[in-house]
């Protein structure tokens, strides 16, 4: 670790927040001030550490696209001068972040943790100490080229993980995916499931925000919003589906999905399951998909799958490219049944 320099960047979320009559708020400099000040975070097992805080500390509820932007742009523009990075944010769509980060920074070399707390650092029983130390450890310590999500013991692939418990302190697991390390006394990598380190040099791919919309499967909906919402100027579409892909077999719904994808809507099949994986062959439910046009979305998150058809439309690609590459592997983010 000797020499390790790490960098914070502060985001905002449950982490740094205050209690205030109005509820819990994030509040400028506390946070920053908190850290170089606890003694723990000066031990000579953590390394030397840098926090950059954002301007605006926002409630990860509120955050956007443009906020997953200025995060890659600022690993971007400090990676020569630091040894890895940690992402402090909100919980709530910590793991779009996270999955957006790992499409945007290409041949990314070198760690991105991203962590929080579901306690305020503020408060007795806060979980913000041990995620943060850990964060940092392990950063400095351990060969991760790509972006991880660190909390409650659990390393876990950024484009894999979701939340998963609103009240416990392990609020995130990745269903489809190994964790990345036992975390106990030692802290012990599986290096068989990191990624490779990359030949070529970090590269930044920006994301743009297409139009894309999602919907969830239940008995009884009215296909009428779905046609509604398949609409221009919609692009993209992720449509979640039962069990390995299957939906009813209508012929209004069918028609309505075809005509959409022969005006170049990208469409993707994407259970409605935690764990488990689409495969639309399987049920005469799920083939009829294939015949209007769906492409299948495997094992994706619904986080992974939305961030990186906006990653994927923000390239220029053909439809043609959008429909090959979202079924392929590209950072690790799904795995072919």
């Amino acid at each position: 670790m000797l020499g390790k320099k790490i960098c914070i960047l502060y985001t905002g979320g449950t982490i740094g927040m205050l209690k205030t009559k109005n509820g819990y708020m994030p509040c400028a400099n506390w946070l920053t001030e908190k850290l170089h000040a606890i003694h723990l975070f000066q031990n000579s097992e953590v390394p030397q550490f840098d926090v950059i805080e954002y301007t605006n500390l926002i409630d990860s509820s509120n955050a956007q696209p443009n906020d997953w932007i200025k995060v890659a742009k600022d690993i971007y523009k400090y990676y020569d001068k630091y040894d890895g990075f940690v992402v402090l944010h909100g919980t709530d769509t910590l793991a779009y972040t996270a999955s957006a980060l790992s499409f945007m920074l290409k041949n990314l070399n070198k760690p991105v943790i991203c962590t929080g707390s579901q306690i305020p650092l503020s408060q007795i029983r806060t979980d913000a100490i041990d995620n943060v130390l850990d964060s940092l450890i392990i950063a400095a310590n351990h060969n991760i080229p790509e972006v991880c999500i660190y909390f409650s013991k659990r390393l876990l692939r950024g484009n894999r993980t979701q939340k998963v418990d609103s009240s416990a302190m392990a609020a995130f697991d990745s269903p489809n995916f190994p964790r990345l390390a036992k975390v106990g006394i030692a802290i012990t990598i599986k290096t068989h499931l990191i990624r490779e380190n990359p030949t070529e040099p970090l590269s930044l791919d920006l994301i743009k925000s297409p139009k894309i919309a999602a919907m969830r499967m239940f008995p009884g909906i009215d296909y009428g919003i779905i046609e509604h919402i398949l609409e221009p100027p919609l692009e993209g579409f992720i449509l979640k589906t039962y069990g390995a892909g299957n939906v009813p077999n209508d012929k209004r719904f069918l028609e309505i999905l075809k005509k959409a994808n022969d005006r170049g809507i990208i469409i993707v099949n994407c259970t409605q399951c935690q764990i488990g994986s689409v495969n639309m062959e399987t049920y005469a439910a799920g083939r009829v998909l294939l015949d209007v046009g769906v492409i299948s979305g495997h094992d994706l998150t619904d986080e992974a799958a939305l961030t990186k058809l906006f990653y994927l439309f923000s390239l220029g690609l053909s439809n043609e490219e959008i429909k090959k590459y979202m079924q392929e592997n590209v950072r690790g983010e799904l795995t072919k049944s």
